[in-house]
């Protein structure tokens, strides 16, 4: 074993570890002491942030806030979407908050990379349209008329700059010099299919102008989905995602299907390249592998979160609780609803 040899192993592990925490920048929801981000100062003390990053922040301090919505909505979103899950994202007071779930190449990993690209492309983009920056505002480059025959007019969503924002900012560490191993080209890909999942489901929403509400004169203009609707499409993704492997064509590395009967995946799909654990038990080694133990289970579910399933074969235990509800709600003019309390018992099913 030559020390060449050695050297070069090193080499590889340290691109592999800084790309498993490429995530650590969502640290940044965690912040809310740090207050507005406003100066270049702030921009140091941030944790989470590797000095690219830092850089980032220094040359675009007006957009960071936006950034920090980002990491807060992608967190929002991955526990709605994992509600129902093993693994629900439940997330540490420490870097990074997913815990160590992240840095192994899992599928569950590929989601949380995608939707956190989305989301600082989606905050960002929400903010320029709000005239929250200075640096961009709506994307004037949709105008005129269409081919439709409407006219091309409001505050079209500048989803181009916001695109461009989450490439350089979340996608840095594995852009870096050398980082061609195969867990970063698996990030790069998941961020990337994430991003896409906005720009590939950009509508066009429209207003009618004429008289008594006729629609004489139609204005429309571009805007992305719901957030909600681009969870729903990498949640979709992460259910089909593809095992890969990387592999060497020509001089270029790339990944491929690991099982070679499986078709090509897409630009829009999300690759993994580990299986994943079966988050069944709390492992003290492994932060952010808490175990279904306590976890509310469906009695009568065959899914993942029916008792069985969600449960890991351990049982459950059933408990009568009393739940207070909204009841014989009543609209009074004007304006406001007054609705009673009604109380009644419910049974909680939780994982033994």
């Amino acid at each position: 074993m030559t020390e060449e040899y050695v050297l070069r192993c090193v080499l590889m592990l340290c691109c592999a570890l800084l790309s498993a925490n490429a995530s650590n920048w969502l640290y940044l929801a965690k912040l809310s002491s740090v207050g507005s981000i406003r100066d270049e100062e702030t921009c140091e003390r941030l944790r989470g942030l590797i000095q690219r990053q830092v850089q980032i922040c220094k040359r675009s301090v007006e957009v960071m806030d936006a950034v920090r919505r980002g990491a807060q909505l992608a967190i929002d979103e991955c526990q709605f979407q994992f509600r129902n899950r093993r693994w629900n994202c439940s997330t540490l007071e420490a870097m990074p908050v997913f815990g160590k779930v992240v840095t192994q190449g899992t599928r569950e990993a590929a989601f949380v990379y995608a939707i956190s690209a989305a989301s600082v492309a989606f905050a960002v983009t929400r903010a320029c349209s709000s005239g929250e920056l200075e640096k961009c505002g709506c994307d004037h480059n949709v105008h005129g008329y269409s081919l439709e025959g409407f006219q091309w007019s409001g505050c079209s969503d500048n989803i181009a700059y916001g695109v461009a924002f989450s490439q350089s900012f979340v996608d840095v560490r594995e852009r870096s010099k050398g980082q061609s191993s195969s867990r970063a080209l698996m990030n790069l890909h998941n961020n990337e299919a994430g991003r896409k999942a906005i720009l590939s489901h950009m509508r066009v929403e429209c207003k009618c102008h004429g008289v008594s509400g006729s629609c004489e004169v139609k204005t429309c203009w571009k805007a992305m989905p719901p957030f909600r609707k681009v969870g729903n499409i990498i949640k979709e993704k992460f259910d089909g995602a593809t095992e890969v492997e990387q592999r060497k064509v020509g001089t270029t590395k790339v990944l491929v299907p690991r099982n070679s009967q499986f078709k090509p995946h897409t630009d829009e799909d999300l690759v993994y390249l580990d299986p994943s654990p079966d988050f069944c038990d709390y492992d003290p080694r492994t932060p952010g592998m808490l175990g279904t133990v306590g976890r509310q289970c469906n009695r009568t579910s065959k899914a993942i979160d029916g008792c069985e399933l969600m449960c890991c074969g351990r049982g459950f235990q059933t408990q009568e609780v009393e739940v207070v509800d909204r009841c014989s709600c009543k609209f009074h003019w004007c304006c406001y609803v007054k609705c009673k309390q009604c109380r009644k018992m419910v049974e909680i099913h939780t994982c033994r």
